[in-house]
């Protein structure tokens, strides 16, 4: 059970610098003051108390436990009130997880220099390069958390680790597929986001837990884990098409592309 307190930096200490004539404290370390009283403010809540309790049956039913983490989308949590907490969630989650800090890996675009600095802080890796959520699992069993983010992001990363065996060791923490595919038509859903629509029947979802606090913060937010055994009672031609998924119009900021160029939504969750 997480106890209220907070996160410390990696390094254990802070540092002062100076800066324009005046003393400021190093980068991050009042994006990591707010993100201690997130954490307080889910813990008080009891929306991660019964969070907890849904994460821990889906994960109870997988082969593997995540060894480790792969985090896109996270926004501007140094000035968006839901993108802290949802931060704040996902370090709680790897400490119910028991996965250490430096085996989660992060990746925003939108990242500001003090955030990045921030996340340093806490342990966690940045991740180089954009990846359009095409990330391998490498045959590690991986947590991947991307709460708000876009379809296409889903869809890229489905398509790099299509195969029974990969989807079997993956979890994801996202934006509901039940909810995808009743929001678009079938045929936008199957010409667009193909490997969405062809794994919603070996998917198994449970919704977090509604709560009226965070209503905006985890709305459609659900965990997905695929069984191998669902997996495999699959038509055999499902696996069969493995061509990498391209995007007419696409809500994702692509590698190469700044933030700014996907206008101040794109960078917040």
């Amino acid at each position: 059970m997480a106890a209220e307190g907070g996160w410390r930096p990696a390094g254990g200490r802070r540092r002062r610098r100076r800066r324009g004539g005046r003393e400021e404290e190093e980068e991050g370390g009042a994006v990591l003051r707010r993100l201690r009283e997130a954490r307080n403010d889910l813990l008080s809540s009891g929306f991660w108390a019964a969070s907890a309790g849904a994460v821990r049956a889906p994960l109870g039913a997988t082969a593997e436990p995540p060894a480790r983490c792969v985090c896109y989308g996270l926004g501007r949590f140094s000035c968006c009130p839901a993108a802290r907490h949802q931060l704040a969630f996902l370090l709680l989650l790897l400490e119910e997880l028991g996965v250490p800090p430096g085996r989660c890996s992060v990746f925003d675009p939108a990242f500001s220099p003090q955030e990045a600095a921030a996340l340093v802080e806490l342990g966690l890796r940045l991740l180089p390069d954009n990846e359009e959520g095409k990330h391998g699992i490498e045959g590690s069993a991986t947590l991947f958390y991307m709460v708000h983010c876009g379809k296409a992001l889903y869809n890229n990363l489905l398509w790099r680790n299509w195969s029974p065996g990969a989807l079997s060791k993956m979890v994801i923490v996202g934006n509901s597929f039940k909810g995808i595919e009743e929001r678009l038509l079938s045929r936008i859903l199957e010409r667009d986001y193909s490997y969405i629509a062809k794994v919603l029947k070996g998917t198994e979802e449970v919704a977090l837990p509604a709560h009226p606090q965070y209503l905006d913060t985890f709305n459609d937010t659900s965990i997905h884990w695929f069984p191998l055994q669902k997996l495999k009672e699959l038509s055999p031609e499902v696996w069969d098409c493995v061509e990498e998924p391209t995007y007419q119009e696409c809500e994702i900021i692509r590698k190469g592309e700044r933030a700014e160029q996907h206008g101040p939504a794109a960078a917040e969750s």
